[in-house]
């Protein structure tokens, strides 16, 4: 005899909507102050002069002005570099 219940299983709880993350706003678009330009689960994207980055990972637009990414190397504290895109407003 079992010492415990039949765990079974739960077919519909997987209901939750989706994080809406991605660019926002792509490179050569105008921006205005504020607006959101990519919204981001860690920092996959790093934020470049004319932008700044929200305590959710979400880079925001400083200024008016132009997106523009770029492709750069980021140092770690270990001195290992890894490639990442620069998102900045110009």
């Amino acid at each position: 005899m079992s010492k415990v219940k039949a765990g079974g299983s739960s077919k519909n709880i997987h209901n939750n909507a989706g994080a809406r993350l991605g660019v926002k706003r792509f490179g050569g678009q105008k921006v205005r102050e504020g607006e959101v330009l990519v919204r981001q689960t860690g920092s996959t994207k790093i934020a470049g002069p004319g932008t700044f980055i929200s305590r959710n990972y979400t880079i925001h637009a400083a200024k008016d002005g132009v997106v523009a990414f770029q492709k750069v190397r980021k140092t770690h504290f270990t001195g290992k570099t890894v490639p990442r895109t620069q998102v900045s407003v110009i």
